[in-house]
């Protein structure tokens, strides 16, 4: 969510990228010399090697392919995040390039081959995904460059374990996979009536893992986590998982069983809200929209979010402090009091952790119990209902599920949880957000996903959609309501106002048709779902005070229809 006065925050536009691959493409097999000539093919040792335009480049360690790090390249409105490397090789010689990618837009190939340069791309994955073409050598070629980048404006990319294989070029590259040890740390994470979330500790130079239920294999993965869905409820499985490269499979891992829940719905607290419900972000700062004490946001929302709790110098705590100065006077006992008035007029006030500058960082036991500890602090403190999960610089979905059951087990059945995920981030199942909206299925609130700053998406039914259409919202609503969110728990967040975000703002009536389209079948563009959702929830907008600042258009359109709802 932006704090800054119309100022936009980076997309995080785009489908996810494809895998980039430069492949060794001789008339028979290759030889025993032939090798990846790429020099830290596998970004394990940041962007040695590489170069990457307008400082575009970065290295992260999720989401990864395989070993602990990737590459990560932002394009800009001017630059398309080239990264390049010169590699080694022998002339007269068939190589084949290949690189797995995930995000959007995602390009790979070569210039200075002496033949016929090459080059393949894709429009963008929800996972990765890997790109391979070949090429030949000239007689006296003895380099090549290898590129990859983006698209102009579009999302990030992220590339790894790229090769360039065939003759040894002389220059030493990275050494050949061996077979990964077994991995060791499986443990259940979650469960739910028909799926099980499972963790465990990431191998080195493994590229992906496989997932075992009951002997058979259910599941291929590339990060340490996965979730197993189409379970039967109150049922055990026992689970194995084991390591995969180039090189082979690794032995099982130990075991582990989960029994899945009994049979119901997903959602915990607020079964005292109204079944279709709608969530607004109240500013506790002054950007530029209407400053609002808690007491003047509109009638219209039944969840208010206060925005934000930030991070402290203790890992994973969070603290909140009401900005008196910003808003005008306005002290902590009225704030404390209009929570209390809210809550008597039947609303639910919690408090969102992080928003665009957040940067809240809960990865091990201890940030998780930090975590949880402080929010129920600020819970007991102000009188909040619940939290809200805002995070939009990643979470790790081990930890975090853990946290969030911690504060649960702490708060007890009333508990609101809410989250407001990016679109990338609920492109997939395997993707962390995801992953810990399923592991909390049987707590959670409502999963109000941001359909805005975002580009183009995947729809379910695989094609690209482009944010500002009632399309965009159906057919990406469709990957959370069949990827096993209740209805309950999905809801559609929208700007209140053009300045409430850098892009994707719809007038309240396109959203209401998408509303109607997806619970009813009615007011679809293109795209209408296989099925309705009668119970879907609601609808989430950012921010009650740019609602003010518009006349109250949104909350006054979107409420009143959200509430009139069958």
């Amino acid at each position: 969510m932006d704090r800054a006065p119309a100022l936009p925050r980076r997309a995080w536009a785009g489908t996810l990228v494809a895998a980039l691959a430069l492949s060794f493409a001789g008339a028979g097999q290759a030889s025993a010399a032939d090798v990846n000539n790429v020099k830290n093919a596998g970004f394990e040792s940041g962007l040695a090697g590489w170069t990457c335009s307008a400082s575009s480049g970065t290295t992260v360690s999720s989401p990864v392919h395989g070993g602990a790090g990737a590459l990560k390249a932002t394009p800009g409105g001017q630059d398309n995040a080239r990264c390049t490397q010169t590699v080694a090789v022998q002339p007269d010689s068939a190589y084949t390039l290949s690189a797995w990618v995930q995000g959007g837009y995602a390009y790979l190939g070569v210039t200075g081959t002496g033949t016929t340069d090459v080059s393949t791309w894709t429009p963008g994955t929800p996972a990765w995904k890997q790109l391979t073409t070949s090429f030949t050598t000239g007689a006296a070629t003895t380099s090549v460059t290898l590129y990859t980048h983006g698209w102009y404006a579009q999302a990030p990319y992220y590339a790894d374990d790229i090769s360039v294989h065939g003759p040894d070029g002389g220059s030493g590259g990275d050494p050949a996979p061996t077979v990964p040890a077994a991995p060791t740390g499986l443990a259940v994470a979650g469960t739910t009536s028909s799926s099980v979330s499972l963790s465990w500790s990431a191998v080195p130079d493994a590229a992906s893992y496989n997932v075992y239920r009951d002997g058979t294999k259910v599941a291929s993965v590339t990060s340490a986590s996965a979730t197993v869905t189409g379970l039967a409820a109150s049922t055990s499985y026992s689970f194995r998982v084991t390591a995969a490269n180039a090189a082979g499979e690794s032995p099982k891992s130990a075991p582990v069983t989960a029994t899945t829940a009994a049979p119901g719905g997903g959602g915990g607290g607020g079964t005292d809200l109204p079944e279709h419900a709608v969530t607004g972000y109240w500013q506790n700062f002054d950007n530029g929209a209407t400053v609002q004490e808690l007491s003047d946001v509109q009638p219209a929302y039944d969840i208010i979010a206060v925005a934000f709790a930030d991070a402290t110098t203790t890992p994973g705590a969070v603290a909140f402090h009401l900005d008196t100065a910003g808003l005008g006077g306005y002290t902590v006992d009225r704030f404390k009091a209009d929570i209390r008035a809210k809550q008597a007029a039947g609303k639910k006030v919690v408090v969102s952790v992080g928003g665009q500058n957040g940067t809240v960082s809960v990865n091990d036991p201890t940030s998780a119990a930090n975590f949880a500890n402080s929010v129920y602090t600020l819970m007991q403190t102000y009188g909040f209902d619940g939290v809200d999960i805002d995070l939009e610089n990643g979470l790790n979905a081990t930890y975090m599920t853990q946290a969030l059951r911690s504060l649960s087990a702490k708060a007890g059945p009333s508990l609101i949880l809410t989250m407001a995920p990016q679109t990338i981030d609920m492109q997939s199942t395997s993707n962390a957000y995801f992953r810990t909206a399923l592991n909390l299925k049987d707590i959670l609130t409502v999963v109000n996903m941001q359909y805005y700053n975002s580009g183009s998406m995947l729809g379910c039914d695989g094609r690209v959609y482009s944010q500002g259409s009632v399309d965009f919202l159906t057919a990406l609503a469709c990957i959370q309501l069949e990827g096993g969110l209740s209805p309950s728990q999905v809801g559609l967040g929208l700007p209140a106002s053009t300045r409430g975000a850098g892009s994707g703002y719809v007038s309240p009536s396109v959203v209401n048709a998408a509303l109607d389209c997806l619970t009813q079948g009615t007011g679809c563009g293109s795209f209408k779902p296989s099925k309705t959702y009668p119970g879907l929830r609601g609808a989430m907008t950012w921010s009650t005070n740019w609602d003010a600042t518009a006349g109250n258009a949104w909350s006054n359109a979107v409420g009143t229809h959200v509430h009139a709802l069958p």
